[in-house]
C-alpha cells in the first residue's frame, strides 16, 4: 500500500477519499485553489498544497501544478476523484512520466471509453448490446440528417467526446434537426473542443440503469451489481438507488456479465462504471451507453449495499495487489440524494454564500464538503453533499432517507433539500415507475412561504430588540407602548416571493391584515421555539446583517427586514431595481445608463456553475443605474441597475 496519496480535487469527495486514506494509515495531501484555502478538504488533510487561483483552469485543471505539488509532498500516488481530471488520459501518462501512479485505469483505457464512438465500436465488438445509430467519425451536417431519417424519429444526438449531457439533443421530428445540429455543435465545442457529433435511436420511457466494475491488473474483472439512476434533471442525476427495482437476479447477470465483458475489450483495471439504457417498456432488453473510466458520484450506494470500501480497493488495485472479491452479495437497498447549492423554486438557479449553521443527520450515511463558515461560490460545481441511506427494503430506504433530510439544515445557502423530500413522496417514485423524464413531467416546484416563518421571523426579530440590561425607561422597550396604550410593533419582511407587513400586539400577531393570532418564542442559542395557532415548532435559526435564516423539515427560509418606509408607494416611485438572481459573473452588460428600455429587454447576462441567467428589465422606464461592469463578481441579490419609469404627464 502507498504511504502518501495525493487527492486531485475538492469539496465532499475530496473529504471521502481523505477518510479511506486516514483508516488505511496513508498520509493525505490535499491542493486547493484561493477560493478553498480554508475549506473542509484542506483542514481535514494530513498536508495541504496551494496550486492556483480559483479559476478551475489555473488549479484544478492545472496538469504541471499537480504534478508538480506531488513531488514536492512526496506522494507516490494521485487520486483524481471524479470530475476535472479523473477521465484525461493526458493526466495519467504525465502522471506516469513523473513517476507517479494515477488511481484510476491505464490512458488507453481512458481513450477508448472517453470516445463515445469509439467505445460503441469496441463494445459492439465485443458481443456488448448497443442502441441503434450511425457512429462514424467525422459525420457532416448532411450525414447526420441522413441517419436520422434512416433510424427514424425520435433521435438523440450526442457529443462523441465528453459527457454530463453537454451537447445531448433530442430531436422529435426533421423540422427541428438543423437547429438541433448546430446548437449540440456548438455546446460540444465550447465543453470539449470537439464537436462531433453521433446520432442515436432514442428509447421511448429510458431508464438509466449502470453496473459497478472492478478490475485488477492479472485479468481478474468482476461486478458489483447495479444502480439505478434515472432521476434526472437536465441530464444531471439528483436521486440514485441500488439495487434497481426494475432488475431480477437473473437480469442483472446479464446485464453485469455484459459489463465485464465490456471492461474487458478495453483492458481495464480499477474501479468504473458502464452505463445502459432500459426500456422501462422493454424491461428484458438493455443496451450499452457509455462507460465512466472513474469513481461515480453515487458510489456510496454500491458500498452500502456490498459492504466495500470502493476507494480502498482503487487503491489496493492501484498499488499492485490482486482482487481477493469473491461472491459478492448485496444486502438491502441503498438511497442517495445530491444535496444541491441551488433554488428549485426559481429554476433551480444557483445560490451561494456562507455557511451559517450546519446540522447533519445522525442516522445516515453523509458525504460532505461542508462546514461552518465555509464559503460555496460559483467556480465550481453546485453539488454540496450526498445524504446515504440503507435498509432492509427500498420502501425503508426510501423513508428513512426522507427523515435523513428532514434532519439536515444548511443555513446561509439556499439548497434543494425541500425539493428531494418532495420527490421522494412523488407516488412514481414511491412505486420504482422510473424513467428519465420522470422530473420534467413532474413540472416547476413551487413551495410557499407559511405565515408562521414569518411570526417567528417577527418575534425573532422583537426580542432580539429588547434591552438586555436594566429597563432605564418604559420607552426603551420595543413595544410600541405609549401613553393611552400601545401601538404595537410592526416590521415588514420579504422571503422568496412573499413581502408581508408583520404587526405584533400585546401577544398577538398579524400577518398582511390577518386575524390577530396569539404567537410567543423563545429562543435558545441556535434554536427557536414558536407557539403559534395552537401549535409549537422548532425551528434551526443564525441571523446574517437583516436577514433571518430559519430551517425545519427539510426547508429553509431567509427573511429579510425592510424599512417600514419602503411601502409600495415609496418602492414604486423609485422604479424597478434589478438584482442578481444568483452569486456569479457577469458575463455581458448589453445596455446603457440613459437607455429608454421595455419590460423584459435584456439588461445583463450572469454566469454561475457554467449556467448563464439573462436578467432583464422590470419595468418600462429609463435605466438610471448601471452598478456592474462585464467581468465583475456578483452576490445573490446583490443590485446591479435602477430602472425608472418614464414621468407621465398629465393631459
Amino acid at each position: 500500500m502507498f504511504q502518501s496519496v495525493l487527492i486531485a480535487n475538492r469539496g465532499e469527495i475530496a473529504v471521502r477519499i481523505i477518510r479511506t486514506l486516514r483508516r488505511l494509515g496513508v498520509r493525505s495531501v490535499a491542493v486547493y485553489s484561493d477560493a478553498d484555502a480554508s475549506a473542509r478538504h484542506v483542514l481535514e488533510a494530513d498536508l495541504a498544497v496551494h496550486i492556483g487561483l480559483s479559476a478551475a483552469r489555473e488549479s484544478y485543471l492545472s496538469i504541471p501544478r499537480i504534478i508538480a505539488a506531488a513531488q514536492r509532498t512526496g506522494a507516490q500516488a494521485i487520486h483524481p476523484g471524479y470530475g476535472f481530471l479523473a477521465e484525461n488520459a493526458a493526466f495519467a501518462r504525465a502522471c506516469a512520466d513523473a513517476g507517479l501512479v494515477f488511481v484510476g485505469p491505464p490512458a488507453s483505457a481512458i481513450e477508448a471509453m472517453g470516445d463515445k464512438i469509439r467505445a460503441k465500436q469496441t463494445v459492439a465488438a465485443a458481443g456488448v448490446p448497443v442502441v441503434r445509430g450511425r457512429t462514424e467519425s467525422g459525420m457532416s451536417d448532411a450525414d447526420l440528417v441522413d441517419a436520422a431519417a434512416e433510424i427514424g424519429f425520435p433521435v438523440l444526438l450526442k457529443p462523441s467526446a465528453g459527457g454530463g449531457g453537454k451537447g445531448m439533443r433530442l430531436v422529435t421530428s426533421a423540422d427541428e434537426l438543423a437547429a438541433a445540429i448546430e446548437s449540440a455543435r456548438r455546446e460540444a465545442r465550447g465543453s470539449f473542443g470537439d464537436d462531433t457529433l453521433l446520432v442515436e435511436q432514442f428509447v421511448q420511457r429510458p431508464r438509466h440503469i449502470e453496473i459497478q466494475v472492478l478490475a485488477d491488473g492479472f485479468g481478474n474483472v468482476i461486478h458489483l451489481g447495479e444502480r439505478e439512476c434515472s432521476l434526472q434533471r437536465r441530464h444531471q442525476k439528483i436521486i440514485e438507488e441500488a439495487p434497481s427495482p426494475l432488475l431480477d437476479a437473473a437480469m442483472r447477470e446479464r446485464m453485469g456479465a455484459a459489463a465485464v465483458d465490456a471492461a474487458r475489450a478495453v483492458g481495464y483495471v480499477g474501479a468504473g462504471t458502464v452505463e445502459c439504457i432500459v426500456s422501462a417498456d422493454r424491461p428484458d432488453e438493455f443496451f450499452f451507453m457509455e462507460m465512466n473510466t472513474r469513481l461515480q458520484v453515487e458510489h456510496p450506494v454500491t458500498e452500502l449495499v456490498t459492504g466495500l470500501d470502493l476507494v480502498e480497493w482503487q487503491l489496493r488495485v492501484a498499488a499492485g495487489e490482486r482482487l481477493t472479491l469473491a461472491d459478492v452479495r448485496l444486502d438491502g437497498h441503498a438511497v442517495e440524494a445530491r444535496v444541491y447549492a441551488e433554488d428549485p423554486a426559481r429554476d433551480f438557479l444557483p445560490t451561494g454564500g456562507t455557511v451559517l449553521a450546519l446540522r447533519e443527520p445522525a442516522d445516515a450515511r453523509v458525504d460532505s464538503g461542508l462546514r461552518v463558515g465555509g464559503a460555496v461560490g460559483s467556480d465550481y460545481d453546485p453539488m454540496l453533499a450526498k445524504v446515504v441511506a440503507w435498509a432492509p427494503t427500498r420502501a425503508e430506504a426510501l423513508t428513512r432517507l426522507s427523515a435523513a433530510l428532514g434532519e439536515t439544515v444548511v443555513l446561509g445557502v439556499g439548497t434543494n433539500i425541500a425539493y428531494l423530500r418532495d420527490l421522494l413522496a412523488d407516488p412514481d417514485v414511491v412505486a420504482g415507475r422510473l424513467d428519465t423524464q420522470l422530473v420534467e413531467r413532474r413540472g416547476r416546484f413551487t413551495q410557499a412561504v407559511p405565515d408562521e416563518v414569518f411570526v417567528a421571523a417577527a418575534l425573532d426579530e422583537l426580542l432580539s430588540s429588547r434591552p438586555t440590561g436594566p429597563v432605564v425607561s418604559r420607552w426603551d422597550v420595543p413595544d410600541g407602548w405609549r401613553l393611552g396604550g400601545s401601538a404595537g410593533f410592526s416590521v415588514r419582511l420579504d422571503c422568496a416571493d412573499r413581502h408581508v407587513l408583520v404587526r405584533v400586539v400585546e401577544g398577538a400577531v398579524s400577518v398582511d391584515g390577518s386575524d390577530f393570532t396569539p404567537a410567543s418564542v423563545t429562543v435558545d442559542g441556535s434554536v427557536l421555539r414558536l407557539t403559534y395557532a395552537g401549535q409549537t415548532r422548532a425551528y434551526q435559526r443564525a441571523k446574517d446583517g437583516s436577514v433571518l435564516w430559519l430551517a425545519a423539515d427539510g426547508s429553509s427560509w431567509a427573511v429579510a427586514e425592510h424599512s417600514l418606509l419602503e411601502e409600495s408607494g415609496v418602492a414604486g416611485s423609485r422604479g424597478g431595481p434589478v438584482t442578481s438572481p444568483m452569486p456569479g459573473t457577469v458575463l455581458v452588460v448589453k445596455a446603457a445608463v440613459g437607455d429608454v428600455v421595455a419590460a423584459g429587454t435584456p439588461l445583463l447576462v450572469v454566469e454561475a456553475m457554467k449556467m448563464e441567467h439573462t436578467i432583464t428589465a422590470p419595468v418600462d422606464g429609463v435605466l438610471t443605474e448601471l452598478t456592474v461592469q462585464a467581468g465583475q463578481q456578483v452576490a445573490l441579490n446583490q443590485p446591479l441597475a435602477l430602472v425608472t419609469p418614464a414621468v407621465q404627464e398629465d393631459t
